[in-house]
């Protein structure tokens, strides 16, 4: 995102937040988890931005793009002549964030081979460089982040156990963008109007019904595709209210909340027999809590109710059964 901040109302975001601007004044690792667009090195650049070491360098390692060959040597830095081709000494990735941040993206895509040497130098706090024989003492603070799932990873062998647990200190987790729907409306405006002044245009704005069909869009990219779309409709919707037939090319069918199309009734429709209104709402209640694993805050959300509400209307079943 292009903000200086996260933007949300979500309480799951804000929770993230709170988490994070306590630790930033610590050098603890932080593992930032959540799928891919959900906002990781945002929240690590405000992490950094947060911390004693804001006036030091932030460097990020995109793990997923380390060529093989070269991987060791980009990280670890070489000397003029280390191996072929080293024309030129190269201090390396990590060597270059001494008494800053240094952020490794996506860090389950990690080379195996590079694990146990980024382990040392996690223990350790230096490094050795191909070609020298001594180690050089590094100051830094690392964050990670994962679209992973690196306790599986680590049961299958993909990742090492005791480098999964080096990372784990202190896990910070994001979650995708169809559960902050209460946000789905903020974005889209700050986006649009981000787009509007970069590429000089008039700004659009969004009818009721296309917010409606947003909100309830599963987005798949979560807010990487959302800041895209708002960029495609900054230029092709430049000045002009946007409705749902200008968004429909643009979302993929199978995340739509129906066909293509906007519900047109989203009542509850009651069955011809009637229910127990009581039996209704302890049912929903434990399926909400069902499909969160036991996490009341993202029930809450999924029945449209705050934590408090929730837990009040379980107390109440409580008590009358």
């Amino acid at each position: 995102m292009d903000s200086n901040h996260l933007i949300t109302q979500s309480p799951l975001v804000q929770a993230a937040l709170q988490s994070a601007m306590r630790v930033a004044k610590t050098d603890a690792l932080i593992l930032i988890l959540g799928e891919s667009g959900t906002g990781k090195e945002r929240l690590a650049r405000d992490i950094h931005t947060a911390s004693p070491r804001k006036n030091q360098p932030f460097i990020t390692v995109n793990c997923a793009a380390l060529p093989s060959t070269l991987a060791e040597s980009l990280l670890f830095g070489h000397t003029k002549g280390a191996f072929t081709g080293a024309n030129e000494a190269n201090p390396g990735l990590i060597a270059a964030a001494d008494g800053g941040t240094l952020f490794f993206d996506e860090i389950g895509e990690l080379p195996l081979n590079l694990q146990p040497k980024l382990l040392r130098f996690l223990e350790q706090g230096d490094i050795l460089s191909l070609g020298k024989t001594r180690p050089q003492r590094v100051n830094i603070r690392v964050l990670a982040a994962t679209h992973c799932n690196l306790k599986a990873m680590v049961d299958s062998g993909t990742f090492r156990a005791d480098l999964f647990y080096r990372l784990n200190v202190i896990p910070l987790e994001l979650p995708p963008l169809r559960n902050r729907q209460e946000d789905i409306e903020s974005l889209m405006k700050y986006f649009l109007a981000h787009f509007a002044r970069q590429h000089q245009q008039a700004e659009s704005c969004l009818s009721d019904a296309a917010l409606t069909l947003l909100q309830t869009y599963r987005w798949p990219g979560n807010i990487r595709e959302l800041r895209n779309l708002c960029e495609n409709l900054s230029i092709l919707q430049a000045g002009r209210e946007i409705t749902p037939d200008n968004l429909l090319a643009s979302l993929h069918p199978s995340s739509l909340s129906t066909s293509g199309t906007i519900p047109n009734n989203q009542r509850f429709i009651l069955p011809d027999g009637g229910v127990k209104l009581d039996e209704l709402e302890s049912h929903l209640l434990h399926a909400a809590l069902e499909r969160t694993d036991g996490n009341k805050t993202k029930a809450a959300q999924l029945l449209g109710i705050s934590r408090d509400a929730l837990n009040y209307r379980f107390k109440k079943h409580t008590e009358t059964s």
